[in-house]
């Protein structure tokens, strides 16, 4: 079936991995693609063209390490039909979460042992390179250089990216960079690249509200601080000050905005898909669980 608006996208990495949609309350589950492989982990919609996306870290692992450069972007029609690769196997190392500027025509994605911030059109055209942050086999075993979440601020021209540290190590980072490349810049050795946050336990996903302008972001690090949902108003000429609106996670991974609706949806580890109210947040509630570690979800909105 064809998800029509105000559905929710999310990667289930059971036995097997599937691609599912749901309604917004977590009822009438549908399973778009039954078996994506091993290791999905981010995904994005085009709702221009009613592509979906996720990226597919790779069939080779140690534990959670990704040192073998055989990851690959996927894409389906919304009713879960035409499945091609985009990006081929080793065109990006380790993908993670990703998102689509559907007006442009762009993909974005984080290559963690890639040590990458990278974009491509959205049939897997002009692979760019935006922000590299090591290069050689010492630098990928760095965890401080692993890119994992990504947002982007069309309007302001802005590129945000999280680099989390090594589990649970309060080395996490935020960091924006121009989305227009300075000319003549090195992607290894940007002018223009800010950290807006460090020491953060353990940041992953990202996403990016040009309402409100504020910046969210999921971390699945060791509590208080980590395994949270966390958002700071991102505004010129303030302070930028965290605030954890949402804790109890299970290693969160995932996170969606409804804007229309005023609402998060995270997903973690642990199986849980959580929505909270993002004018009042709250405790949240579990809207779908039992089914197997979740990774990315992304919300097709009215």
């Amino acid at each position: 079936m064809t998800p029509t608006s105000d559905r929710l996208l999310l990667l289930n990495i059971g036995s097997p991995s599937r691609l599912l949609s749901m309604s917004p309350d977590g009822s009438d589950i549908q399973t778009l693609v039954a078996d994506l492989g091993v290791a999905p982990d981010g995904i994005a919609v085009d709702p221009l063209r009613r592509h979906i996306f996720w990226t597919y870290m790779g069939s080779k692992r140690d534990g959670e390490d990704f040192f073998t450069n055989d990851g690959s972007i996927q894409r389906v029609d919304f009713d879960g039909s035409n499945h091609t690769t985009i990006v081929p196997e080793g065109g990006t190392f380790t993908p993670k979460q990703m998102q689509c500027d559907a007006e442009h025509g762009l993909i974005y994605w984080c290559d963690r042992e890639g040590m990458r911030v990278m974009r491509a059109r959205v049939d897997g055209s002009q692979i760019t390179t935006l922000v590299q942050t090591g290069v050689s086999e010492e630098d990928r075993h760095d965890r401080r250089r692993h890119c994992v979440g990504v947002a982007v601020d069309t309007k302001n021209g802005f590129l945000y990216w999280t680099q989390k540290g090594k589990p649970d190590g309060d080395e996490g980072r935020i960091l924006r960079a121009a989305l227009d490349f300075p000319e003549g810049a090195d992607p290894a050795n940007r002018p223009d690249i800010e950290v807006l946050f460090d020491s953060l336990p353990e940041p992953i996903d990202l996403e990016w509200e040009e309402e409100t302008g504020y910046l969210y972001w999921t971390d699945r690090g060791a509590p208080p601080a980590g395994n949270t949902l966390n958002r700071a108003a991102i505004r010129r000429g303030q302070p930028m000050t965290r605030e954890i609106i949402l804790t109890g996670l299970h290693e969160g991974i995932g996170l969606a905005i409804d804007r229309r609706n005023r609402r998060a949806y995270v997903s973690d580890l642990g199986g849980f898909l959580r929505r909270v109210n993002l004018e009042h947040p709250d405790d949240g509630k579990i809207i779908f669980s039992g089914h197997g570690p979740l990774t990315g979800i992304a919300y097709l909105g009215a």
